[in-house]
């Protein structure tokens, strides 16, 4: 039995489990990892200082792995944004066929310059009427973000278990469902609310090859489901973090009406990426959901990837058919 859904067809790929793009994370050895495992691997684009350095990126994942992978672009809102059409030429030059984006409208003119190239958009929503937009303007697949997802959430603050059925009963496109993924159960059910697949983030930063210090994948094993904190809820920018130290600074500055500019020397990147290399967890703030609580222990992605397709098959083929009376 093998899990065959539009999403493996689409991409080229064994199983339907994708790895989102993740800064710091989403370097070769991760993507190509997981290629290798039979998911799809991501690069994370603006993880590489310039667009140079992200096409040197993806021709060492090219050396690391046969298997199709892609590249995440994010359109964050900043003042000082990168050359995002840089990125998205470089991507476009190294013959990169699959990309997954999310962020501000303004990606939409990375999709035009993208598109006619023959790359397969993979767009990132946290909402279903965002969704249908994206869908409407040519992309080829949507990534349903629940609230549990580790990042940026969105607003609404829907979970999974309503937004990944409310998706699928008005996308046309294939549908991943994000946000809360972490095992085979995680992906049976994704697929039985009508997802054609499950894209992971957090779940694959407790894996042996992601390159990040190991007190950080201890500390996701340590913690549960409660172990996650909602930072610039105040700012309209929600985003889901790991709790520590920082994070709780953030939050204390928030109730009492702090402006942003009061916590920006504690969520600044460079702290985060200093933190996942030092393996000090209370360095900065550091994205993680509250799968960690379904996370106990640290595979190697070829490990987690054939458990979770084993278990969804077998709950799938026994579990849910086992159920059905003559």
């Amino acid at each position: 039995m093998a899990l065959k859904t539009r999403i493996t067809e689409m991409l080229g790929i064994e199983h339907p489990i994708v790895q989102g793009g993740m800064q710091w994370v989403g370097v070769a050895e991760m993507a190509s990892a997981v290629s290798n495992a039979g998911g799809l691997g991501i690069l994370t684009g603006l993880t590489q200082s310039s667009p140079l350095a992200l096409a040197a990126e993806i021709e060492r994942c090219k050396s690391m792995t046969d298997k199709p992978f892609g590249v995440n672009l994010t359109v964050f809102p900043t003042i000082n944004a990168p050359d995002y059409r840089a990125y998205a030429q470089a991507i476009i030059d190294s013959g990169i066929k699959i990309v997954e984006t999310a962020g501000t409208p303004a990606v939409r003119e990375l999709w035009e310059m993208m598109q006619p190239h023959g790359i397969r958009i993979l767009h990132k929503c946290t909402a279903v009427r965002h969704a249908l937009s994206a869908e409407r303007a040519g992309v080829d697949i949507i990534s349903i973000d629940g609230f549990e997802c580790a990042g940026h959430p969105g607003e609404d603050d829907i979970p999974g278990l309503i937004l990944i059925p409310a998706a699928a009963d008005k996308v046309k496109i294939p549908l991943l469902a994000s946000g809360g993924f972490g095992d085979g159960r995680g992906l049976a059910a994704a697929l039985c609310l009508g997802a054609d697949g499950v894209n992971m983030g957090t779940r694959f930063t407790a894996t042996v090859e992601a390159p990040i210090h190991q007190s950080f994948k201890d500390a996701m094993v340590a913690t549960d489901e409660r172990g996650t904190d909602l930072i610039f809820r105040s700012y309209r920018n929600t985003a889901r973090v790991a709790r520590n130290e920082v994070s709780q600074q953030v939050v204390a500055a928030e109730r009492e009406g702090q402006p942003f500019e009061a916590v920006t020397g504690l969520v600044k990147g460079v702290r985060g990426r200093e933190g996942l290399a030092s393996g000090d967890i209370n360095h900065g703030i550091w994205s993680a959901g509250m799968v960690q609580g379904l996370i106990h222990d640290i595979p190697t992605c070829a490990d987690l990837v054939s458990r979770m397709v084993a278990d969804a098959e077998s709950i799938i083929q026994s579990r849910l058919s086992g159920m059905l009376s003559a």
